[in-house]
């Protein structure tokens, strides 16, 4: 009985925070567009739960044209506790085309002590990978690319992976809001 009992609380709980979240997202939700995936974390340091929005047209995949558009939001939880977009980019996260015979290359999103990571996977005989990594400057309080890292190998050869990581020493100081993924 005290089982059941913890167990519906668990998920009456569980059931109003999503709830709660899903409300505190919506305004940030662009016109057209719906939720692909939301990761919450810490994103600058401050002991706060921010939020990663990746937003999709409605119905992507029923869409003709290349790589439309798939914005990345930074939203950042405010003195008051309510988010605010801080930042926002269009061309960070791969198109639902992109991925070759694999689909939608989107995989995942990390958030880790001031640093997220956008995460991609892909092919078809050539498999690859891509992670795309932002740092959080306390000083002027943006986010910059810290690393952009690939790994590719051949299905007939598995073993022979080829890894490639760019840091800033190759690319220099690069803004979040102007990240490019296709010209990176």
């Amino acid at each position: 009985m005290k089982k059941s009992l913890l167990f519906l609380v668990f998920v009456s709980f569980s059931i109003l925070c999503n709830a709660q979240t899903d409300a505190e997202i919506k305004p940030f939700i662009v016109k057209g567009y719906e939720v692909l995936h939301k990761e919450n974390g810490d994103l600058n340091k401050d002991g706060k739960s921010d939020c990663l929005l990746i937003l999709k047209v409605k119905d992507e995949d029923k869409k003709t044209e290349n790589e439309v558009p798939r914005p990345l939001l930074i939203l950042i939880r405010q003195p008051d506790g309510k988010l605010k977009q801080v930042a926002r980019n269009d061309k960070v996260v791969l198109c639902y085309q992109c991925g070759g015979v694999f689909g939608d290359p989107f995989s995942d999103i990390t958030i880790k002590n001031g640093y997220f990571s956008i995460e991609h996977y892909g092919g078809s005989s050539w498999r690859w990978t891509r992670i795309i990594t932002f740092k959080y400057n306390p000083t002027d309080k943006k986010w910059y690319l810290h690393k952009d890292g690939s790994d590719s190998f051949h299905t007939s050869e598995p073993d022979k992976v080829e890894t490639k990581v760019k840091t800033t020493k190759d690319f220099g100081k690069v803004l979040f809001e102007n990240y490019d993924v296709n010209k990176e």
